[in-house]
């Protein structure tokens, strides 16, 4: 009886070793979504741009998930944060230098840019400010309404987001770098 309990710390132990997160960078071969993240895609649509201009009525019913390059970062209304971004289609894996390093690995996103979308996000502080902040070249994905608002400057759609995540600028790569880095 006394071998019982430490069989059973020696199981967990192999098990947590056992487990790799992929961190809030999403550091691994394909693409891995946060928990959080999991929620809040569960039944949102993917966005298509052409779809969304034939039938914007239709989208607008329904949350919509996108990836995006951001370009520009304003102040919001009620503290939120204007971001315009480059729609960016997410790539089926992610590029790695050393495919036996993990680490090595970075969320990639398409060189093709497939339009602008504006979206309003409220910030955590850790993104708002600081050497990791949220600005130009950052890459996001949000999650989000559309209403019928549009940007006075190009008339492109603007999205209302309850959830995003966030890529610092060269923690994530675009398909273009698949020259320097092995899958």
């Amino acid at each position: 009886m006394t071998r019982l309990p430490s069989l059973i710390g020696l199981a967990s132990l192999v098990a947590v070793a056992g487990c790799h997160s992929a961190g809030p960078y999403g550091f691994s071969p394909t693409y891995a979504p946060s928990v959080e993240e999991e929620k809040a895609i569960t039944g949102a649509r993917d966005y298509d741009p052409v779809m969304f201009a034939r039938e914007p009525e239709a989208w607008r019913k329904s949350n919509v998930t996108l990836f995006g390059v951001v370009t520009s970062r304003a102040p919001g209304p009620g503290g939120a944060v204007y971001m315009t971004m480059s729609v960016r289609k997410l790539e089926t894996r992610n590029l790695c230098s050393n495919r036996n390093d993990e680490e090595s690995c970075r969320v990639t996103v398409s060189d093709h840019d497939f339009g602008v979308v504006h979206a309003l996000v409220a910030l955590r502080p850790d993104d708002d400010m600081g050497e990791h902040s949220l600005g130009a070249g950052s890459l996001v994905r949000v999650v989000g309404s559309f209403g019928e608002d549009t940007d006075p400057n190009d008339g492109a759609p603007v999205m209302r987001a309850a959830f995003y995540r966030h890529w610092p600028r060269y923690f994530f790569v675009t398909r273009k770098s698949a020259d320097l880095m092995r899958q």
